[in-house]
Order: structure tokens, then C-alpha cells, then sequence
């Protein structure tokens, strides 16, 4: 199962959007089926801004969804891994300074039992 939340620009603020998709993703780990897997929780950035900057933003947008998901569904955080890749694993390859909001997303990754 992989998953992908998406993310206004240099914002790691939960869209209506996002939640939506979250919750569903809450009910699902939430079940027995998948009580004993754990995920990678992947925050990505466009290349807009400082390599840097955007490593810290892609942090922010993992540990968002870990938090909303442990919170909201009172999910052992143990299970989601936060990991900031900044620019990293762009979904669309663009040049420096581009604002593709499909590159602004986190990616939710089945990591097994």
C-alpha cells in the first residue's frame, strides 16, 4: 500500500484534502489486518527554495501526518517512521525553482510486519 498527501506550497499544514485521504489511512491501520505493519511516512518538497529549507519542511510535512494519525486514531507511533527527503525522490523531475505541486506531498510506504 502506498499512499500520497499532497501539501500547499511551503506549508506543512494538513489540507481538508490531505485529512480526508488521512482518515481513510487511519481506518485502515486502525484494523487487525494491518496491526502488525509498520510505514515509512516520506516528506517531499518541490524545488523551490534552499536544499535545506526544504529538508526541514519535508520533515515537518512527515512528522504532521504521524501526528495526525497517532492522534486522531491513537495509532502506536512506533509503527509510522518520519523521514524528511527534502528534494529527494522528486515525483516529477524539474529544474531548480520550479513550484510542482505534485513534487509537494507526503508518501505513506508499506514496510512490512
Amino acid at each position: 500500500m502506498n499512499l500520497t498527501v499532497q501539501f500547499a506550497t511551503n506549508s506543512a499544514q494538513l489540507t481538508p484534502e490531505a485529512v480526508r485521504t488521512l482518515d481513510a489511512l487511519g481506518r485502515a491501520l486502525s484494523s487487525a489486518t494491518l496491526s502488525s505493519y509498520r510505514f515509512r511516512i516520506e516528506g517531499h518538497t518541490d524545488t523551490v527554495g534552499s536544499p535545506d529549507t526544504n529538508k526541514a519542511l519535508s520533515a515537518r510535512r512527515a512528522e504532521a501526518v504521524v501526528d495526525y494519525l497517532a492522534t486522531k486514531f491513537s495509532l502506536d507511533r512506533t509503527r509510522m517512521e518520519p523521514v524528511g527527503m527534502g528534494e529527494d525522490g522528486l515525483l516529477v523531475q524539474t529544474p531548480p525553482q520550479v513550484a510542482d505541486p505534485r513534487n509537494r506531498r507526503v508518501q505513506v510506504v508499506n514496510l512490512g510486519a
